[in-house]
């Protein structure tokens, strides 16, 4: 994935609360192959999803994403063209998905999700959209910012794991797995 710092564009609102992934994708659709798009399926079943078309920052309610850990939810929001999701607060398993596949889902108190609107510019540098903070994890905003996946975010601190392993090991010696050892 390419990672990004800035995105402007429009911010449109679908202010509902607890939008599960089977509502951003319907299970009926996720036998689609990946490579045809699944932005054609983003809430298809919900009437405001026409109200949505061009948007690039979507403005959502409390616990967005929350249910079942279908990737394909991230994948339709990405494919309609949305590149950042603020919410007062994610599903868990849906917000690291989003992160692991370039789409942000910016935390922010409602009450500054309430005075946003219009084109907005999400800043990754500075935690920030329209002005107003959003918290995001130091790691996932590495992951954002470079274009990484776990393993790149891992590979970045090879250094500290290296070190911790050569300090740890020199205080107990005998943890080091030696060729042949079966235990």
């Amino acid at each position: 994935m390419t990672g990004w710092t800035r995105v402007e564009g429009p911010a449109l609102r679908f202010p509902y609360d607890n939008v599960d992934t089977d509502q951003l994708i319907p299970a009926r659709f996720m036998s689609t192959p990946r490579s045809e798009g699944y932005g054609k399926y983003f809430l298809h079943d919900h009437p405001d999803r026409d109200t949505l078309n061009g948007a690039t920052i979507l403005i959502a309610g409390r616990n967005f994403g929350c249910g079942s850990s279908r990737e394909a939810a991230v994948y339709a929001l990405a494919d309609f063209g949305i590149r950042a999701v603020l919410a007062p607060s994610f599903g868990d398993i849906f917000a690291a998905n989003a992160v692991n596949n370039g789409l942000l889902p910016a935390a922010m108190d409602p009450e500054d999700i309430a005075s946003l609107e219009g084109t907005l510019t999400v800043d990754l540098e500075t935690c920030t959209v329209g002005g107003r903070p959003f918290r995001l994890d130091p790691a996932a905003r590495d992951k954002l910012v470079n274009g990484w996946d776990d393993i790149d975010l891992t590979l970045s601190r090879l250094q500290q794991i290296e070190t911790f392993t050569r300090q740890y090991h020199g205080t107990i010696p005998w943890s080091i797995p030696t060729q042949g050892d079966t235990r």
